[in-house]
């Protein structure tokens, strides 16, 4: 895969952290992956998926001020970057130019075509 194109879990979590703008934590992504797709998604999935797309400058994290209650932690926020969103942008196109043409709704390929 080409370095500039997210993976599909990839594009779920960049999504997520944008649908989330300013709270986008480990936590908060997944809820938004899982309501909106219907599937269950392991946590550390998500935090190792997030750690990659920092690396590749995808996103951003900084830490959050502690929570207000006493031993209160500091969450780590990520939002989206530039090059995150002309990944979704690259990924989404390649998508559409594979669906471009085929027929909507339930539709089913004929069995032996190419």
């Amino acid at each position: 895969m080409a370095p500039g194109i997210p993976s599909d879990f990839e594009q779920q979590v960049l999504l997520a952290v944008w649908r989330r703008a300013g709270d986008a934590y480990g936590a908060s992504v997944r809820d938004e992956i899982e309501s909106r797709t219907g599937r269950s998604v392991a946590q550390g999935a998500v935090y190792v998926t997030l750690m990659r797309l920092e690396k590749k400058g995808f996103v951003r994290s900084r830490l959050s001020d502690p929570t207000p209650v006493r031993g209160g932690k500091a969450k780590r926020l990520f939002e989206i970057l530039p090059a995150g969103m002309e990944g979704l942008r690259v990924a989404r196109t390649a998508m559409d130019r594979l669906w471009d043409g085929l027929p909507s709704g339930d539709a089913h390929p004929v069995e032996g075509g190419s």
